[in-house]
């Protein structure tokens, strides 16, 4: 039998408290959680059809309710199941977008270093939330599961997580609904030990596993945090007398090949002070790289969506042409706007 909406959210609601809190859930604590804005007594009714049908079970008398294992297989397959089609459906998507933005902002930094004769860097999107949306267990074979994890900004994770026992559907079933009913819509640092306590006792036996799982999504959440730099024009820096010392401009043009050290000048978030959001001109010793201490570096932040930013900086010698610079950068902020907003 079909159950219609209001007995889907009753369910819903009835499951992830359970999960919570462990305890049996009445009627009255239903009409807290829902929007459904019934009285105590209409839910009550729902709650026993939902019980004759076999979704929920009453283990005492007098007692609030539990999921059954039909229930629980229910709100799997009816309300989790749209999440992971949407994970799949994402990935051919998010590839598609990728390689889109990547040649787009490879060919930013050629341009803008043909246009300056300046070197230039600009950086993939980065994110300022790094929340978990989604998470999907699946089995690979009889020590190894898949996790799924799915980012905010849509940035999806795959991990490999070694067990040490075969874990039956029902556990990586249990396990999918632990972690999305305890993990969903949290940033890493959100992650406490209250709530890893919680998981834990959900999982019983299986609490080594949740442990195992949470690294594995806080892996993929650290390794959001790596800037990847795409450069060009480094050469250009070889024009300018006061740049042409051996020793130093072998010293600049391995700073751009090498790409560690300019992570310095880009890996701070930008400020959601608008002003500090914009132009940034670090000149001689200003700037954090030491290889660029006898040059001047311009920065601007561009922003493709809300949370989603990168930098692009344009390098070169103190008597550089600020002015050209600065409005060239002001300008190409204004197209990437343009061009984002097109995409997105």
């Amino acid at each position: 039998m079909v159950l219609d909406d209001r007995k889907l959210k009753i369910l819903q609601a009835i499951i992830q408290n359970y999960l919570e809190t462990g305890e049996p859930v009445g009627s009255r604590t239903i009409s807290k959680l829902t929007d459904l804005n019934l009285s105590s007594a209409t839910i009550r009714n729902e709650m026993a059809d939902l019980e004759e049908q076999g979704y929920i079970i009453q283990p005492h008398t007098s007692a609030g309710r539990i999921p059954s294992d039909k229930g629980y297989r229910l709100y799997v397959d009816t309300m989790l199941q749209d999440k992971i089609q949407e994970v799949e459906d994402m990935k051919v998507l998010l590839v598609d977008k990728a390689d889109k933005i990547d040649t787009l902002l490879k060919q930013i930094a050629k341009l803008l270093a043909a246009n300056t004769n300046y070197a230039t860097l600009v950086t993939k999107p980065q994110y300022r939330s790094r929340k978990v949306k989604f998470i999907q267990l699946t089995e690979v074979d009889d020590d190894q599961i898949l996790a799924v994890i799915l980012l905010e900004g849509n940035i999806v994770k795959n991990k490999i997580i070694d067990t040490l026992e075969k874990l039956d559907k029902e556990i990586i079933l249990k396990l999918n609904i632990v972690f999305n009913t305890f993990l969903q819509g949290l940033d890493l640092s959100e992650i406490n030990l209250t709530i890893i306590q919680k998981m834990k006792e959900q999982a019983g036996s299986y609490s080594g596993v949740v442990s195992d799982i949470l690294d594995a999504i806080a892996q993929a959440i650290s390794e959001e945090k790596n800037v990847e730099i795409y450069t060009s024009g480094a050469t250009n820096m070889l024009k300018y007398p006061e740049l042409s010392d051996m020793d130093k401009v072998s010293e600049l043009l391995n700073t751009f090949e090498e790409k560690n050290q300019l992570t310095e000048l880009v890996a701070a978030s930008p400020s959601e002070d608008s002003e500090k959001r914009g132009i940034q001109v670090y000149i001689g010793s200003e700037t954090p790289v030491e290889a660029m201490k006898d040059c001047s570096v311009v920065t601007a932040t561009y922003e493709i969506e809300d949370g989603v930013y990168g930098k692009i900086g344009i390098i070169g010698p103190k008597r550089m042409d600020y002015e050209k610079v600065v409005s060239t950068l002001h300008t190409l902020m204004v197209q990437l706007d343009e061009i984002f907003k097109k995409k997105t």
